[in-house]
């Protein structure tokens, strides 16, 4: 045994859970996106309260208000930033937690790789890995 895990079993990585596509349609519809939405993913205020929605494109990240009784009905639009805006980085320990434009937030743990993966998309583009078929 190796710390805590069965070297024996396999560790179970948990899997991001899309966001449904009842939901990114409603986001699309909302905000009146015909483009392509790059990422998306629910968050909360930090110690809980109300709900938001990422939404990022290729122009804006657009964050929705659910409110505090639905987290898939939007509201309103709490802030629209432009698409070089960091969103993490986002701190681990008590729940997955992070600050953005002056507020923060609380995010599950399974969509952890959805906030890394936007912010590596425009600061960290050599991390990504290489598209294997570039010429398609």
């Amino acid at each position: 045994m190796i710390g805590n895990v069965d070297a024996a079993r396999p560790v179970e990585v948990p899997a991001v859970m899309p966001v449904p596509r009842p939901l990114r349609d409603r986001c699309r519809e909302f905000l009146g996106i015909e483009g392509e939405i790059r990422y998306i993913f629910p968050a909360m205020t930090y110690g809980g309260g109300s709900g938001f929605i990422f939404v990022v494109t290729d122009e804006r990240i657009a964050v929705i208000s659910t409110g505090s009784l639905s987290r898939s009905r939007p509201r309103s639009v709490w802030g629209s930033y432009p698409r070089g805006t960091r969103i993490g980085p986002v701190e681990s320990g008590d729940g997955a937690s992070f600050e953005f434009a002056g507020a923060f937030f609380e995010v599950d743990d399974e969509y952890v790789p959805v906030v890394n993966a936007a912010d590596a998309e425009i600061f960290a583009r050599d991390s990504l890995p290489r598209d294997p078929l570039p010429d398609l």
